[in-house]
């Protein structure tokens, strides 16, 4: 067995997605942001969190807030670069979604921009936020999700393989895709309850 070391404390979570963030400004513009800060929170109802650093002037937080609706795209792994620029670009100093070529359209159940290149969006409404020292957290429930056909696998559902999207690695700041199907989840464990 390896030894172990201890290394200092930080912000470490594997994976981490890529996602996209998008909501309308106060002019009713579209923004986004990329996030690696974000995770399913609830079953029922179905929600997701997200963390957007506040510390910063960010303006998609601005408009998420302000607003209380957004959605969060997952780009593939060919969307990288493009994916990249929205996150080290600001909002406050050119159209991110332009520049990089996407388009939007409203969302079917929020009032917040949908990127129609990315292959599966989340529509949510804000539930609630929380200062989280850096980060502004916020909760936000699933109200839809949208799904191109080429992304739904033989279950009828979103297969991980067929989106394809992209993985961060918040360490070492590198883009992944993700890997082989390993194992049967709630299956290959059962041996153990012999």
């Amino acid at each position: 067995m390896s030894k172990k070391i201890n290394l200092k404390p930080r912000a470490m979570m594997y994976p981490s997605p890529a996602v996209i963030a998008s909501a309308y400004d106060e002019e009713g513009k579209a923004d986004s942001c990329t996030l690696a800060f974000a995770a399913m929170c609830s079953h029922k109802p179905p929600a997701v969190m997200i963390a957007i650093n506040s510390t910063a002037k960010r303006k998609t937080l601005k408009s998420i807030l302000e607003r209380g609706e957004f959605v969060l795209g997952f780009p593939t792994i060919d969307q990288v670069a493009e994916t990249d620029f929205i996150g080290i670009a600001s909002g406050y100093d050119v159209d991110k979604i332009e520049k990089v070529g996407f388009t939007t359209t409203k969302a079917k159940e929020v009032n917040a921009p949908i990127i129609n290149e990315m292959k599966v969006s989340i529509e949510c409404k804000v539930m609630n936020t929380v200062d989280v020292g850096s980060h502004t957290q916020i909760t936000g429930e699933i109200v839809n999700i949208q799904a191109d056909e080429d992304v739904i696998g033989e279950k009828g559902k979103v297969d991980l393989k067929l989106l394809n999207p992209i993985v961060y690695d918040d360490v070492l700041y590198d883009y992944f895709e993700v890997g082989d199907k390993i194992a049967d989840a709630f299956n290959v464990g059962v041996k153990f309850r012999k």
